[in-house]
């Protein structure tokens, strides 16, 4: 049970449910401030999918009709639709949080985004392209480790594609002493 004990780092929003009248209704002098009650609860604001517009004016030379214009911000997805952040979201959902893309997708669909699982895949892909440069590097130190353990372990995987409720899937964990980044 965790009653009364909120984390120290949580943001606190303050609520003050204050008396309308500070006279006292008996006999009407001013009453002085002698304690007060103070409660907290755990509250969460859910995700929320925003767009971001960015405006790029263009600018021309009345004289010999140049155009400038600021170059666009760089992409994960160039041309694509989803920010770093929606990205990164994906990800974490999908492998820290073992949400498969197609729930995901439901997720995003109960928003009023209509986003498809092979929309979403293609945005693993592509992050994942960004991150070989880290797996390899991870690679290369758990080769150079005198000791690397394994635990290959099954667990049951939902399959909707293939009409079949679950599947085997494997889970690998590794770890080595000492990894040093």
């Amino acid at each position: 049970r965790n009653r009364g004990s909120m984390p120290a780092h949580l943001p606190r929003i303050e609520t003050i449910i204050d008396i309308d009248d500070p006279a006292c209704p008996c006999c009407g002098n001013l009453l002085h401030r002698i304690g007060e009650d103070v409660s907290e609860r755990l509250d969460i604001v859910p995700a929320q999918l925003r767009v971001l517009v960015v405006r790029r004016p263009k600018y021309a030379c009345r004289s010999c009709e140049a155009v400038v214009q600021a170059p666009a911000p760089a992409r994960v997805i160039e041309g694509g639709l989803p920010t770093d952040a929606l990205v990164a979201q994906v990800l974490v959902s999908k492998y820290a949080d073992h949400l498969p893309l197609y729930r995901q997708a439901q997720i995003y669909a109960r928003q009023g985004i209509s986003l498809d699982r092979s929309t979403l895949a293609d945005w693993v892909g592509r992050a994942a392209w960004h991150l070989r440069p880290v797996h390899d590097r991870l690679l290369a130190q758990l080769k150079t480790s005198r000791r690397l353990f394994a635990d290959e372990t099954t667990a049951p995987v939902l399959d909707p594609g293939r009409g079949q409720t679950f599947r085997e899937g494997r889970l690998l964990f590794m770890r080595n002493w000492p990894l040093a980044l």
